[in-house]
C-alpha cells in the first residue's frame, strides 16, 4: 500500500508542476500585446482645383492638298520628269504618254485652222463686194469654228498624255516604270503638301452642343514625344447613322515630324472649366468591387483609416478628379495602402523622403 502511495504522490507533484508550468506561460501570454505596429504610409490632402474640360478622341492625319495621280487615258510611258521623293511645284511635268499620234493629228489640225482662216478672211472680203452669196461666208464661218473647236479637241488629248502637279508639294513612291503600258485610272503615284495638314476624326453626338469652331485641340502622336497645337475647323452637319458619332475636322498649327495617314490622339480643350477635387492617382485602389481610398481618422488611441468607395473621373498631371466619396481637406494614404486594412493603425508621412506621390 505504502507503494501505490509513493506512486500517486509522485504522479501529483509531476502533474502538479506541468500544470503551474503551463498556467505561468498562458498568464504570460495573455498579458502581452499581440496589436500590429502601425502602418507607416504616405498621406495626401484632398484639394479643390480647376480643370478644363476636355473631350478625348483618336484620328487620322492627312494632307488639306493631298491626291493619287492616275492617269486619265491609256498608253505606253515615254518619260517621268521627276523621282520618287522630289518636291514639285504646281504645273511641273511629271509623267509622259506617248503621244506621236496626237502630235501628227495637232499639225494637221493646224493647217485646217490655218486653211480656214484664210478662206473665211477672204469670202468675208468678197462678201463686202457682193461677189459671193452671204450662204457661202456663213459655210466659211461654220468651217473655221469647226477647225477651231478640232484643234481644241486635240489638244485636250494630249494634255490627257501628260501628268502635271495639280499643286506644290512632294511625290511619293512611283510605282510605273518607262516602257510600261497603263489603262485609264492606273494610279501613278502620290502628291502631298506638307506644309498643311489636318486631322479627321469623330466623337459621339452627344457632344455636340459642346462644340464650335476654333476650340483648341492638342494632338499626340505615336512618332513624337511631344504635343502639337491643332484647331477645331469644321464640325459636320450631319451625324453617321451607323455609328451614331460625329465627324469633325482640325488643322494643325505645324506639320514638322507629321506625315499623312498617321494615327493621332487628340484633347479637345471645351473651354468650360470646373472645380473638382483631386487626390495623387496613386492614392485609388482599383478593383472589381470599386474604386477604393483610405481615409485617415484620429481617436484617443491616435491614426486609423477606414476605407471609402469613390467615384473618380479623369486624371491629369499624376493627379485623378474624384466626384464623390471625398471632401475637400480629407486626408487619404496616397502611398502603401497594400499593407493597409480597415481600422488600421498608421504613422502619417506628409512629406516622406522614402515616398513619391
Amino acid at each position: 500500500m505504502r507503494a501505490y502511495f509513493y506512486v500517486a504522490l509522485l504522479l501529483l507533484l509531476l502533474f502538479g508542476g506541468i500544470s503551474g508550468y503551463l498556467y505561468n506561460t498562458f498568464s504570460t501570454l495573455a498579458s502581452m500585446d499581440f496589436t500590429p505596429p502601425p502602418v507607416r504610409v504616405a498621406v495626401a490632402t484632398a484639394r479643390e482645383e480647376t480643370w478644363p474640360s476636355t473631350l478625348a478622341a483618336v484620328g487620322s492625319i492627312r494632307a488639306t492638298r493631298g491626291v493619287n495621280l492616275a492617269a486619265e487615258t491609256s498608253g505606253e510611258i515615254i518619260n517621268i520628269s521627276v523621282n520618287s521623293g522630289e518636291q514639285v511645284v504646281a504645273g511641273q511635268l511629271l509623267l509622259t504618254l506617248n503621244d506621236s499620234v496626237e502630235q501628227a493629228s495637232l499639225r494637221r489640225a493646224r493647217a485646217n485652222l490655218v486653211l480656214a482662216r484664210q478662206l473665211f478672211e477672204r469670202d468675208a472680203s468678197l462678201i463686202r463686194q457682193q461677189s459671193i452669196p452671204q450662204s457661202q461666208l456663213d459655210r466659211s464661218r461654220a468651217d473655221l469654228d469647226v477647225a477651231i473647236a478640232s484643234l481644241a479637241e486635240i489638244e485636250a488629248q494630249l494634255d490627257n498624255k501628260r501628268i502635271v502637279a495639280p499643286f506644290a508639294g512632294s511625290v511619293g513612291i512611283i510605282d510605273v516604270k518607262r516602257g510600261d503600258y497603263i489603262e485609264n485610272g492606273t494610279a501613278i503615284t502620290t502628291l502631298q503638301d506638307l506644309r498643311e495638314l489636318e486631322i479627321d476624326f469623330s466623337v459621339p453626338a452627344r457632344h455636340f452642343p459642346s462644340l464650335r469652331k476654333g476650340l483648341p485641340i492638342t494632338v499626340r502622336t505615336a512618332s513624337s514625344d511631344r504635343s502639337y497645337a491643332a484647331i477645331l475647323e469644321a464640325v459636320d452637319v450631319a451625324v453617321d447613322p451607323g455609328t451614331r458619332n460625329l465627324a469633325l475636322r482640325a488643322a494643325l498649327q505645324e506639320s514638322d515630324g507629321l506625315l499623312p495617314g498617321m494615327f493621332a490622339e487628340l484633347r479637345i480643350d471645351l473651354q468650360q472649366p470646373r472645380q473638382v477635387i483631386t487626390l495623387p492617382e496613386t492614392a485609388v485602389s482599383y478593383s472589381l468591387q470599386g474604386d477604393t481610398v483610405f481615409a485617415v481618422e484620429e481617436d484617443a488611441d491616435g491614426l486609423l483609416v477606414n476605407p471609402r468607395v469613390v467615384k473618380t473621373g479623369v486624371v491629369r498631371d499624376g493627379r485623378i478628379a474624384i466626384s464623390s466619396g471625398v471632401m475637400v481637406g480629407d486626408r487619404i494614404a496616397s502611398v502603401g495602402q497594400n499593407k493597409l486594412y480597415r481600422g488600421a493603425r498608421i504613422v502619417a508621412e506628409d512629406n516622406p523622403p522614402a515616398f513619391t506621390q
